[in-house]
């Protein structure tokens, strides 16, 4: 199969400016608003210990979402060619974000917890196995620069 380039866009629009911009470091709030077209707008901010909302996503929210959203995505996907029959499944994932004192930082791990229920027809062994699988296929997984792990927990339906 020949390679192919996919390319996306989105908007990023700053709306904390209170009047005076960032005339200092506590005048501005850090709202901003993710836009993309014919899609419902995510209200951002920064994390709350950078002065952020809490009630909004920040940016690590969203790199530990897509994170696992793309896995969760992946292992979907080969589950149903594979034959194995997802009922239901839930990840508790958790990313650690290493904050240097000069201020910058990055993110030196993310562990997803998915909880995955079958139907009692279905291999455990394979559906356990199509995990490692969907870590490798998976887009945002291979383009970051920390660790990825995951722990499954397979169960089938009572």
């Amino acid at each position: 199969m020949k390679d192919k380039q996919h390319t996306y866009h989105v908007n990023v629009v700053w709306t904390g400016n209170d009047g005076t911009g960032t005339s200092s470091y506590r005048g501005y709030r850090r709202d901003h608003e993710i836009r993309a077209e014919g899609k419902p707008t995510i209200a951002g901010s920064s994390d709350p210990s950078f002065r952020g909302d809490p009630a909004r996503w920040n940016p690590e929210d969203l790199l530990l979402a897509s994170l696992s959203a793309c896995h969760k995505l992946w292992y979907l996907g080969l589950c149903a060619q594979a034959g194995i029959i997802v009922l239901s499944y839930e990840d508790a994932a958790e990313g650690t974000m290493l904050e240097e004192s000069g201020g910058a930082g990055q993110f030196t791990s993310v562990v997803l917890r998915p909880r995955i229920v079958i139907d009692t027809t279905s291999d455990t062994r394979t559906a356990l196995e199509l995990h490692h699988k969907a870590h490798e296929m998976c887009f945002i997984a291979r383009s970051v620069n920390f660790p990825v792990t995951n722990e499954p927990q397979i169960s089938t339906a009572a």
